[in-house]
């Protein structure tokens, strides 16, 4: 009876909006936090991923972002509170993220220029490129494929700050906005860092 309970309580709470979560998680509802993490999770492990090229670091990552979170369900509530702060969760969590990718690609930046074959497995999620053909002939694939791979690594190629532009605004679909606000820059600054980080892969691509 008691699981049943749990599961009706769960389930009327999968529809509510991210503030009204945190609610509930203010006052020790595991399972609202449970749902957020649900919600968020797949986002956040692409996100990194295609920053890190690595799945236990990744995971590592996207726990500690989690905790992190746990940790500062007061502090955000009060700052919605008091509209000290709008940024929605979402951002909040892809800032917490970016920070930490940052911080882990410091920590291995002698290597990170050198080692770009990085493996793509035949997940069509590593990266939004689609073509709208969608029964493409087997060389049609072929190509799909060698594209992804070089794209990837053209973006992994990139300083840490303008691969993040570009995987939020590509990956993430984020608004200059949002990107701005993510990574703690004026919305101005990113549309211009994103300017100058398309060349860079137009050249990465054509040499590759």
């Amino acid at each position: 009876m008691a699981k049943t309970t749990y599961a009706y309580a769960s389930a009327a709470l999968v529809s509510l909006a991210d503030d009204i979560l945190l609610e509930h998680v203010g006052k020790g509802d595991q399972a609202a936090f449970e749902i957020l993490m649900q919600r968020y999770s797949a986002l956040l492990c692409k996100f990194v991923y295609t920053h890190i090229s690595d799945y236990e670091q990744t995971r590592d990552i996207v726990q500690s972002v989690f905790m992190q979170l746990y940790m500062y369900v007061p502090k955000l509530r009060a700052n919605w509170a008091n509209q000290t702060s709008q940024a929605p969760l979402k951002s909040w969590l892809f800032q917490v993220a970016a920070n930490r990718c940052t911080d882990e690609l410091r920590k291995r930046r002698p290597l990170l220029f050198c080692e770009l074959d990085v493996p793509l497995e035949d997940d069509e999620n590593a990266w939004p490129y689609t073509i709208a053909d969608t029964h493409p002939l087997p060389d049609e694939e072929l190509e799909r494929k060698e594209m992804r791979t070089a794209l990837l690594r053209a973006i992994l190629a990139l300083s840490p700050r303008f691969r993040s532009i570009v995987l939020l605004r590509y990956q993430e679909e984020l608004t200059f906005r949002e990107i701005g606000r993510i990574l703690g820059m004026p919305e101005n600054t990113a549309k211009t860092y994103f300017q100058r980080a398309r060349p860079l892969l137009r050249a990465a691509l054509t040499s590759s």
